[in-house]
């Protein structure tokens, strides 16, 4: 991260030295201090603000949430829902990550918290290593985009776009569910190929419900409160003392003075990562805008892909991928949407549309090889091969890159497109979902031919091509063959 806003002020000093094309007028080092620290763009912009005020509350409501034993309340609640079905554990581990992870802050230590439960259970159940390790560590992933808390990101773009968080989090319920969907898919697809069964015994829902309802109270409280459009610094502080009030009904929950000081003292060292990071991407965000280099980076992109928004977007996740090398992704997805969104915006899309999109797309070094940080993490767990892990989460995280891409050529995030074109868009989205994850494990049903894997396939471009067109066709053909198959006789059900 350091290393990365150096490059990047080295830039600002020496530029002139580099070759045309790249190079820019440099400025001194009192230009430099004057712009980062006086600037409303530099060290001290609106970033670190958010940092400071509205994502220090929020973490410290998840702090809070962790020392009253919501996370163990979350995963029983997940077993207890799942654990009956095929594949339980795995399917578990995606709900309770789905809970915890915007809860948490961080996909690698969500990976590390909950799959220290899970991945255990997934291979005692017959998962391979990796295969645990890429499933955690996907869902863990998840967790990030998922409202109403989606991250330390989601109200940094709130703050870019003067978009109400409220909006921001309605436009993500959609693409959220449709993210877990499809890693659920991926995950019960895996199960039917290795012909797992459920798990052996699981708690009943009501009797985990019983013990730990009660914290569901203040997540339902900061959703109503944010959906009402209060300042969610307020709904923050709001949900820190509502747990504080619930934690009081059942005795193993209730916040004595020494889990308020603990509570008090995990919300400051998980908000440390988080500010440093933001202060980080000030420096960044100030180089950008004092150098110019994010219009360049608009024109380098707009020439090399021809005007072709997919070309564009498979840059931009190049780009979001380098990134997370250095930096966290908040500070990625800060850094990108400075350099990116206005060439979206060239191609049409709206503000909220351009920043989701490359709020998604900074996400992928968790899961994407060689980085794959939440990927590893899981690996350490799984004791797994750490790069067999990262193709594996890769895999199962795919609705990072199809979801961004559904997003730019549908009404996916677009409240003001009606219900039609809401519900056209996400059938859309699960289609090609469906056709991407049965083309790569060669099962739906049943094990698919050779034929069936390509016809699945050849669904996809149809529906990117001309989604209200030809991409009725894919729909069609994606039907067609889960009902041929649910006609003919399963080998495995």
């Amino acid at each position: 991260m350091v290393l990365i806003a150096v490059l990047f002020l080295s830039y600002s000093a020496f530029g002139d030295m580099l070759p045309a094309g790249f190079a820019i007028k440099s400025y001194t080092l009192q230009e430099l201090i004057q712009f980062q620290i006086f600037s409303a763009n530099g060290i001290f912009g609106s970033a670190l603000g958010i940092a400071a005020t509205t994502v220090f509350v929020f973490v410290l409501f998840g702090a809070f949430l962790e020392v009253t034993g919501a996370g163990k309340f979350f995963i029983d609640l997940a077993f207890s829902i799942a654990g009956k079905y095929r594949g339980g554990p795995a399917k578990a581990a995606v709900l309770a990550s789905a809970g915890l992870g915007s809860i948490s802050g961080s996909a690698i230590a969500n990976t590390v918290t909950t799959g220290s439960i899970t991945i255990p259970m997934m291979k005692k159940l017959g998962y391979k290593p990796e295969q645990a390790a890429g499933i955690e560590a996907a869902a863990s992933t998840g967790g990030q985009i998922m409202p109403p808390i989606m991250g330390a990101g989601a109200f940094v773009m709130a703050q870019f776009t003067g978009v109400p968080y409220s909006e921001i989090m309605l436009a993500s319920i959609a693409p959220a569910i449709l993210y877990f969907f499809c890693t659920l898919l991926y995950v019960h697809l895996m199960a039917c190929k290795l012909n797992l069964k459920a798990a052996n015994r699981t708690e009943a829902v009501m009797s985990v419900m019983k013990e730990g309802a009660h914290h569901l109270i203040p997540l339902a409280l900061i959703t109503t409160l944010l959906m009402m459009a209060y300042s969610p610094l307020l709904v923050g502080v709001a949900g820190c003392a509502a747990i504080l009030v619930t934690a009081a009904l059942r005795k193993h929950s209730r916040i004595g003075l020494q889990k308020f000081i603990e509570g008090m003292k995990n919300g400051a060292l998980m908000a440390l990562p988080i500010s440093a990071a933001c202060g980080a991407a000030g420096i960044i965000v100030g180089v950008v805008g004092q150098t110019g280099i994010g219009l360049q980076f608009t024109q380098f992109v707009m020439d090399f892909s021809g005007g072709y928004l997919l070309i564009a977007l498979g840059l931009i996740s190049i780009v979001a991928l380098v990134l997370g090398m250095g930096l966290p992704v908040t500070a990625a997805y800060i850094v990108l949407a400075v350099m990116a969104v206005p060439m979206l915006s060239d191609f049409g899309l709206s503000l909220l549309t351009a920043h989701l999109i490359v709020f998604w797309l900074s996400q992928t070094s968790n899961v994407t090889p060689p980085i794959a940080l939440a990927a590893f993490a899981g690996a350490g767990v799984a004791n797994a091969n750490p790069m067999k892990s990262s193709v594996e989460a890769f895999k199962l995280a795919g609705g990072l890159f199809i979801i961004p891409i559904m997003m730019a050529y549908t009404n996916l995030v677009d409240s003001s497109a009606g219900a039609w074109s809401l519900t056209l868009s996400i059938v859309q989205t699960l289609t090609i979902i469906i056709a991407i994850a049965v083309s790569i494990e060669g099962y739906l049903l049943r094990v698919l031919t050779t034929a069936e894997r390509l016809l699945a396939f050849s669904t996809i471009p149809l529906i990117l091509l001309n989604p209200f067109g030809a991409g009725f066709v894919g729909i069609i053909i994606i039907a067609g063959l889960i009902l041929t198959q649910w006609r003919g006789k399963p080998q495995v059900t």
